[in-house]
């Protein structure tokens, strides 16, 4: 089943008591340099730093008592492996979180001090399918997969809500995609609220499987991506892309220069930490290779995870 509105305005509810209602930024410097009036929906400063919360929040609260009890599980290196763990604690329930053994220690740590409970697997998507299905078995825990659920994607798009509830006039929304959680949350959010409304997606031009799985009609999958942006390398997913198809205007691609270069002004002009994946959004408004011009655009800034030893613009 494919989210609706009605699905999204009950996950807003759901999540109210325990989610960030994120703030909307201006800068000056932005808008100047992009020649658009441009509003920052700063999820970065969401709870475990990223959109993720929302998704992972809306699916652990929809679980009946009785699947709850039994847990939660799923196979995450990134974000969505804390949001799950700190939603599954919330309510008081076991998150089983599979990890590759070479995932970064600062993810390790994330998850275990939100109380997740971690198993290591041989990094390949084979062992984290295999491990997950074995902890599914033994435990009865309900797999809440990253991006391709419907309770997820209505989580998801409870951030455009917010938005719109705040900045009710835009022209366009742009967000990233990876696996089109986010996208096709924020897609159904923005088209079904205010008629004419605009969503674009910006992706790295290293990692440009949602652009040519668009312009094929049928899912492309992402085949060895190398870009800085490490949150969007999941392929579309068989619930995110439809929706996608029918509410998106378009990809616009972003090279890894124009990913750099917008996270580093954002950093030094809106004084907020932005991850690399969250400026590829950014990017689409850099970059100009549409034109945006004059318009008021809404900019989703998906998360603010990074590891600053590993700066993109250090030497």
């Amino acid at each position: 089943m494919l989210p609706t509105l009605k699905d999204i305005y009950e996950a807003a509810e759901r999540i109210k008591p325990y989610a960030h209602h994120t703030p909307v930024l201006v800068n000056e410097s932005l808008n100047k340099q992009t020649g658009a009036q441009v509003f920052l929906k700063c999820e970065n400063l969401q709870k475990v730093g990223a959109f993720k919360f929302r998704g992972a929040c809306n699916a652990v609260f929809s679980l009946t008592d009785e699947e709850a009890a039994r847990g939660v599980c799923t196979h995450s290196s990134g974000n969505h492996a804390a949001a799950l763990a700190l939603a599954a604690r919330m309510r008081g329930i076991p998150a089983y979180i599979v990890m590759p053994d070479n995932a970064p220690q600062v993810k390790k740590d994330a998850v275990a001090g939100y109380g997740g409970r971690i198993m290591f697997c041989e990094p390949t998507l084979e062992a984290r399918e295999s491990t997950l299905e074995g902890i599914r078995l033994n435990t009865g825990a309900t797999v809440i997969h990253p991006y391709n659920d419907e309770r997820v994607i209505a989580g998801q798009g409870t951030a455009a809500l917010e938005l719109l509830e705040d900045i009710p006039d835009l022209d366009v929304i742009i967000a990233p995609v990876g696996g089109g959680g986010l996208l096709s949350g924020t897609s159904i959010a923005a088209t079904e609220t205010k008629k004419g409304i605009r969503v674009i997606a910006g992706e790295p031009e290293m990692a440009d499987d949602a652009f040519h799985s668009m312009q094929a009609g049928e899912i492309i999958p992402s085949v060895n991506p190398k870009t800085i942006a490490d949150g969007l390398l999941t392929s579309l997913g068989t619930l995110t892309f439809p929706i996608i198809q029918k509410n998106v205007e378009q990809i616009v691609t972003v090279s890894e220069e124009g990913i750099i270069v917008s996270m580093k002004f954002v950093w030094e002009r809106a004084k907020i930490i932005i991850e690399p994946s969250s400026a590829v959004a950014v990017g689409v408004l850099w970059e100009k290779k549409i034109d945006l011009s004059g318009l008021k655009v809404g900019v989703i800034i998906s998360g603010g995870n990074v590891d600053l030893k590993k700066l993109p613009w250090q030497d």
